[in-house]
């Protein structure tokens, strides 16, 4: 089975496949600028419209945070592929339902088990620690990733977290990773103290990636927003001299990321 990834900007990613086109964290407006102000300008145009993307068979979306569940892109993309089925946490269903963006009927809620999905696609919820692993009543987590299996390969998007036991043990259960898109844009105080969540460093991205047995890494969520940026050269850095198992491969040098 054939695979091609494209990165999307952000943590956005498309994911060709044989039978299915898989969206996660499509951010494709400027709506997290026309909420929080200029200073959160994007710094990279979006590859495409969202009204112009007539392919999807699935979105998963991580969490609610506007630059992963963003209404400007979502919406058009549920009205434009009616066939399209959504994968979210339950604080996103809830969200997009109410809205009138995605229907509840067209959207699975995000839970411990695994879910097959169009094109023979099968997707494990994998529970993120945003900073902290937070569920309802109901033992539904509030921000995941994702695990993708996709005939032979294994693919997974961590979204927005942080390195936490259950997320490594949850990893390690289901088998070796092809491919690993994580975030490296560091929670600290500085990023904290103007309201940004930060997520794992270079270093705990990567070695979260050892633990795991990841083939692949790619680095994702430091390249749309100045106060949330990660030099590529900094990145490069420490993978180099680190001399770590894996292959790096930067999101946008994703040709030949699945050989």
């Amino acid at each position: 089975m054939a695979i091609a990834i494209a990165h999307l900007g952000q943590s956005g990613f498309r994911l060709s496949l044989e039978d299915a086109v898989v969206y996660v964290d499509p951010y494709l407006s400027d709506y997290v600028e026309e909420i929080e102000g200029t200073h959160m300008r994007r710094l990279r145009p979006a590859p495409s419209r969202p009204e112009s993307i007539t392919d999807a068979s699935v979105v998963l979306v991580s969490h609610v945070h506007a630059d992963h569940c963003d209404p400007l892109t979502l919406g058009p993309i549920a009205r434009q592929n009616p066939a399209c089925v959504f994968v979210a946490p339950y604080e996103v269903v809830d969200l997009l339902d109410a809205k009138g963006i995605v229907p509840r009927a067209r959207a699975l809620v995000a839970g411990d088990d695994w879910l097959e999905l169009p094109g023979g696609i099968s997707v494990l919820p994998v529970p993120a620690a945003h900073r902290d692993i937070v569920r309802n009543a109901h033992g539904q987590a509030k921000c995941v990733g994702y695990a993708i299996r996709a005939g032979k390969h294994l693919l997974y998007h961590s979204g927005d977290t942080s390195v936490h036991p259950e997320i490594v043990a949850r990893l390690r259960a289901i088998g070796s990773i092809d491919l690993a898109m994580l975030p490296v844009n560091e929670c600290n105080y500085y990023r904290e103290r103007a309201g940004i969540v930060g997520n794992m460093s270079i270093r705990e991205a990567f070695g979260l990636a050892d633990e795991i047995g990841a083939r692949t890494v790619v680095p994702m969520h430091f390249d749309m927003f100045a106060p949330n940026c990660v030099f590529v050269e900094e990145i490069e850095a420490v993978y180099r001299h680190h001399r770590y198992g894996f292959r790096l491969k930067m999101p946008d040098d994703l040709t030949d990321a699945l050989p």
